[in-house]
């Protein structure tokens, strides 16, 4: 899904220099990483493998390839990449068409940052026939953009996703706040030269000079996002 770009006016009275907001789709804004693991624990309990729990944390905000992989490779199943990456996106999207629960505080920031013409932007690794699922309930008039896993050569943790992002709304990097849920995706923006809000949703997530840690999209506001860019000068 791409729809008008809108213009990028958001330097406002205050001073702000942010310019786009990039978020990511999974654990940030709706609670699905639990439906990915639970997904990927009946797929291989029907090939006749328990997965370890310890895996989640391997797995979790990582592109579907690379998960994926490693559950192969640490079971010894027997299937192939493309086929378990079919089963994976069927199950998924079945656990979505009953239910997409949104993270607390993502109703009320999409809405403050559409009122507020912020241009927006979905960077997801999850692949584009998930996201345009997603994005139904979402909203897409929240969103300029979007930015699929299985459209980028180099998903997270390359910056690609994100540079690609940035471009597309005519947005500088370093001028754009990026909010993520997982140390994947926060490499991913991090390489981009983005500022990082991270919200950890599975495993916990240190802060560093450029990052931001919340527990809650709920401490999440435009007011805060411009303060990030205030913070670099």
């Amino acid at each position: 899904m791409t729809s008008t770009v809108p213009a990028l006016g958001t330097r406002t009275a205050e001073g702000s220099a942010l310019q786009a907001v990039l978020l990511d789709m999974d654990g940030t804004l709706v609670d699905t990483e639990g439906f990915w693991w639970d997904v990927e624990v009946e797929i291989f309990a029907g090939l006749g493998h328990a997965l370890d729990d310890s895996w989640r944390h391997v797995v979790v905000g990582g592109p579907m390839t690379r998960s994926a992989g490693f559950l192969i490779e640490a079971t010894g199943a027997d299937i192939t990449l493309a086929e378990l990456t079919e089963l994976l996106n069927e199950g998924f999207e079945d656990r979505i068409d009953h239910a997409l629960p949104l993270m607390p505080g993502a109703a009320r920031l999409l809405a403050e940052l559409h009122e507020h013409a912020i241009p927006t932007a979905l960077v997801s690794a999850s692949h584009r026939r998930i996201i345009d699922r997603v994005l139904s309930t979402l909203g897409p008039h929240h969103f300029a953009l979007s930015i699929a896993g299985d459209e980028v050569t180099r998903t997270k943790p390359f910056p690609d996703p994100y540079l690609l992002a940035a471009a597309g709304l005519g947005a500088e990097p370093d001028r754009c706040a990026v909010v993520e849920d997982t140390a994947t995706g926060v490499a991913a923006a991090e390489a981009a030269g983005c500022r990082v809000v991270a919200v950890p949703s599975i495993a916990p997530i240190t802060p560093a000079e450029g990052r931001t840690v919340v527990t809650s999209l709920e401490e999440v506001d435009l007011a805060f996002l411009r303060g990030l860019m205030t913070e670099m000068r």
